[in-house]
């Protein structure tokens, strides 16, 4: 399956999902591939809000701006990295039996997964700006993540 049809898929059955990319085999280009799925639509996501935070600030271009969220978006990776090894540490603790290589999948899976939800909060925060939208789309956006990531661990850990 193409990766788009497997984000879409993943919302229904994540589980099996992740086990299909775990049957691949141990790649570290698919899995940085996967993360910068991830990073690459939510810098897109920003867009919206830099425009809007540069046109309320009268500057005469959103560049500037999109680059320093750009920037932003690329510094986070070893946090991404660091995350999953916490994840990893945390599931081996209460008995998870899974590898440094699946935790990662399944962070790195549910970002991507997610992902779309982010271009929504981009939209959301340069169109209508902050307020409950905004908050709610956050807050939606969020709570998928966890419960994805979650759910993709448990199964890395004990599938």
């Amino acid at each position: 399956m193409t990766i788009s049809s497997d984000m879409l898929a993943s919302w229904r059955r994540p589980r099996a999902i992740l086990r299909s990319h775990l049957a691949r085999g141990v790649s570290e280009p698919f899995a940085f591939t996967l993360l910068l799925v991830f990073l690459i639509l939510t810098f897109i996501g920003q867009w919206p809000a830099a425009a809007r935070d540069a046109y309320l600030a009268g500057e005469p271009s959103a560049a500037p701006r999109i680059l320093a969220r750009g920037l932003a978006v690329l510094a986070t990776i070893p946090l991404w990295y660091l995350l999953a090894g916490l994840s990893r540490l945390v599931a081996r603790l209460m008995g998870g039996t899974g590898t440094w290589y699946a935790a990662r999948i399944a962070l790195f899976w549910a970002l991507a997964t997610v992902s779309p939800l982010m271009l929504l909060q981009g939209l959301v925060a340069g169109i209508i700006g902050p307020g409950p939208a905004l908050g709610l789309v956050t807050t939606v956006a969020g709570g998928a993540f966890l419960w994805l990531w979650l759910t993709m661990l448990h199964e890395a850990e004990h599938g």
